[in-house]
């Protein structure tokens, strides 16, 4: 969601009100929460649906990637389930969105969570690579844990230091930011577009996986049903926008659509990834069946082994 710079910081009026300049307008009966984390005057209840609509849609996105960590963790089998073309277009993707907040001066909470996103991915990257080298080949696996630990460590300390940073280089003097608005602005469109690109075609890698597999067995359903979620709530709370608006509808959206596009674009094609779960259900199923009977024989196996061997020595 776009979310408006403001001049100044909050104030009280004489009345006591909870108020901000925005542009030199003063926002009286503004959200008192809203105003401090997004700096948005809401003053309706098409706008304030709006903003609550768009939080659960960030709060969605944010918790998307936890649940594959978590699988490829469990299953260890993520080198086979994920397309690194969907890891890496997932990638650009968050690059693309980061490099616009950035462009186009969003708020410090926008950069926080863009930076979020790039680092969760950065996550499911380096367990990919994890899992790649640990399933073929059996040496430097203690060397392997330590460097996924070292990456943690690092990818953390840039989530708290990154943002920091950011908001000091972002104070530049307002002349200067008015010479280079323009380019900027669109700058951050054409990252927009970008981004939007980048999403779209993150999915089709991992369709032609699971179809050429024909199992989802080591990716998480919950990565794309929270994704679903969060690109559903993310149209909705623009479209929940239109009625409260004084301007142009068309701008509106037209100002919007590249993310539009992108969210509504993958929405859609996770239905195609829902159905490839449905699908492969049964498949999955089968195959836990096997390693159990498999399970169950080695034992049987070894005793067989045993006895062999205990004959041969008699004899």
């Amino acid at each position: 969601m776009a979310h408006v710079r403001y001049s100044e910081k909050t104030s009280v009026d004489v009345a006591g009100n909870f108020s901000m300049v925005l542009d030199g307008a003063l926002c009286v009966n503004g959200t008192p929460w809203i105003l401090f984390l997004f700096e948005e005057c809401v003053e309706n209840k098409w706008e304030y649906w709006s903003v609550v609509i768009g939080l659960i849609s960030m709060l969605c996105f944010l918790f998307s990637t936890l649940p594959q960590v978590y699988e490829a963790y469990k299953s260890g089998k993520v080198d086979e389930a994920m397309s690194v073309g969907f890891l890496l277009f997932l990638l650009g993707g968050d690059v693309s969105n980061f490099a616009g907040c950035l462009l186009t001066s969003q708020l410090p909470i926008q950069i926080v969570t863009a930076v979020f996103y790039i680092y969760t991915d950065s996550i499911l990257i380096s367990q990919y690579l994890y899992y790649k080298i640990k399933n073929n080949s059996t040496r430097r696996k203690t060397l392997l844990r330590w460097v996924c630990l070292i990456w943690f460590g690092v990818g953390t300390a840039v989530c708290v230091v990154l943002p920091k940073l950011v908001e000091k280089t972002s104070v530049i003097p307002n002349l200067q930011l008015q010479s280079k608005s323009s380019s900027l602005m669109t700058s951050g469109y054409a990252c927009g577009y970008l981004s939007s690109i980048c999403y779209l075609s993150s999915r089709f890698p991992q369709l032609h996986i699971n179809f050429k597999r024909q199992s989802t067995e080591g990716t998480s359903y919950l990565l794309f049903f929270l994704a679903m979620l969060g690109n559903g709530t993310y149209g909705l709370s623009l479209m929940v926008m239109l009625p409260a608006l004084k301007g142009s509808k068309s701008a509106f959206i037209l100002s919007h659509l590249a993310w539009l596009i992108g969210s509504l674009g993958v929405f859609f094609l996770d239905f195609f990834v829902t159905a490839q779960f449905i699908m492969y259900r049964k498949n999955r199923s089968s195959e836990a069946v096997q390693d159990m009977k498999a399970s169950e024989e080695e034992p049987l196996l070894f005793e067989e082994e045993c006895e062999m061997s205990l004959k041969m020595s008699e004899m």
